[in-house]
């Protein structure tokens, strides 16, 4: 691998999981006020809107002609689609700590789908590094909260987000055709299509009120700042960032970053919303540090 690939695999990862990590402080705030499908609805639909117009100006190039489109299928049913609807209800039917241990889970599935389907081991620092990052997250989400919702519903759709994100990891890698930015335009406007029709029928069938959804990014600043965090931040910066990372460094140096935005949500949900920081998610914090730190040291050295 060259070092300027290393380099910039290795930042953009760092940059993507900073990224999601803050967004939970906006997600947080929000989904005070409205629904988890009405805030993807909007973030998907304000990233498609806004990708467009920068593809329209020609700001980003688009090249799909005489391309095999079943790779970016595979990449966009994974994620955003299935990942987002097995964390969102999976989240919403288990306890806080329940579905961190799951989605912490997601860089041991990404190493595991590497191998299987790549064919590609990971290297013995590796595997050291990215297990030391599991042991941190499950420190820091467990010293939160270790009550249980035993809901077999929840475990399941939480287990298909797990797997529908590293499959995604790998099918990015693979599509080598395509470029990051037509890996993210695929993404955003697979998340549009679903997302913005579920969050309609949740509003229709469910609150019986679809002006409200459609007003509510008007109405509510606090809802707005998280869907344009979210649409800008979040599917299409990070979305990039990581389509990078992965083209640039592979599945198994990427997910070795994933603990970092657990690392960075502590620290904004501490130092914004003034949520406790406890000893052991300090502890927790310095471990994720050290596995990513592992995990990444022979090719730094190199």
């Amino acid at each position: 691998m060259k070092q300027s690939n290393l380099l910039v695999g290795c930042l953009c990862a760092l940059g993507c999981e900073t990224i999601f990590g803050m967004s939970y402080i906006f997600t947080k705030q929000a989904v005070n006020t409205a629904s988890m499908l009405s805030l993807l609805g909007w973030r998907f639909f304000t990233a498609f809107i806004i990708m467009s117009l920068l593809i329209a100006l020609g700001v980003f190039k688009i090249h799909l002609k005489e391309k095999r489109l079943k790779p970016l299928l595979l990449i966009v049913i994974c994620s955003p689609v299935i990942y987002f609807i097995g964390e969102t209800i999976g989240i919403q039917k288990t306890t806080a700590s329940e579905s961190g241990v799951f989605l912490a889970c997601i860089p041991v599935a990404s190493l595991i789908a590497s191998a299987a389907i790549l064919h590609k081991k990971p290297a013995p620092l590796q595997l050291t590094g990215i297990l030391i990052t599991l042991a941190g997250v499950l420190v820091t989400v467990l010293a939160v909260n270790t009550s249980s919702s035993f809901s077999l519903t929840g475990y399941v759709f939480l287990l298909t987000a797990v797997i529908s994100c590293a499959l995604y990891c790998v099918f990015v890698e693979k599509a080598s055709d395509f470029t990051g930015i037509e890996v993210t335009y695929g993404m955003i406007t697979a998340g549009t299509l679903v997302f913005v029709l579920l969050a309609v029928m949740e509003a229709v069938c469910i609150e019986k009120n679809l002006d409200a959804l459609l007003s509510l990014p008007f109405q509510n600043k606090t809802f707005l700042i998280a869907v344009l965090y979210q649409g800008i931040g979040c599917s299409i910066l990070a979305f990039f960032l990581s389509n990078v990372a992965i083209a640039k460094i592979g599945v198994n140096r990427t997910s070795s970053f994933l603990g970092i935005a657990t690392v960075v949500s502590i620290l904004t949900g501490s130092f914004i919303l003034g949520e406790p920081f406890t000893n052991s998610q300090i502890l927790g914090a310095v471990i994720i540090l050290i596995g990513v730190y592992t995990a990444n040291i022979q090719k730094i050295k190199e």
